[in-house]
């Protein structure tokens, strides 16, 4: 099974800056004008997953809560380490998570657009 993720945004280009030049993934492609909205398509090559997000006239109106977060987790405690000291390079600010588990086992931050992203160590990820 293939998985996108699709999200409307105002700004496509502080997204692609947001998820390319500060948190390491790539630009896998998109388009323009297709029945009126722009995208791209971002992502790692080779996976069976990336982010779609698109652009219209109609502006985004986003909607979530606290708990909304999108969870990531480097592979090794270097390339987590790595990604922390970019992120506060970048001046994005860490927030505090409602939930503490979040707080505990990782660093909660937020995309130009609101969104909550989670960047936790790969040993906190538990799937079962």
């Amino acid at each position: 099974m293939f998985l996108r993720v699709a999200r409307h945004t105002n700004d496509l280009k502080k997204i692609e800056d947001f998820y390319v030049n500060v948190l390491g993934f790539e630009k896998l492609g998109g388009f323009e004008k297709h029945d009126n909205y722009d995208g791209i398509f971002i992502g790692k090559s080779g996976l069976d997953w990336n982010f779609e997000f698109t652009k219209s006239k109609v502006k985004a109106a986003h909607k979530f809560d606290e708990d909304d977060i999108i969870v990531l987790y480097p592979k090794t405690i270097l390339d987590y380490n790595y990604l922390i000291d970019k992120i506060i390079d970048s001046n994005i600010s860490i927030i505090t998570a409602i939930n503490p588990y979040w707080n505990e086992n990782g660093k909660m931050i937020q995309d130009p657009d609101g969104y909550r992203i989670v960047i936790s160590p790969l040993k906190a990820a538990k799937l079962n």
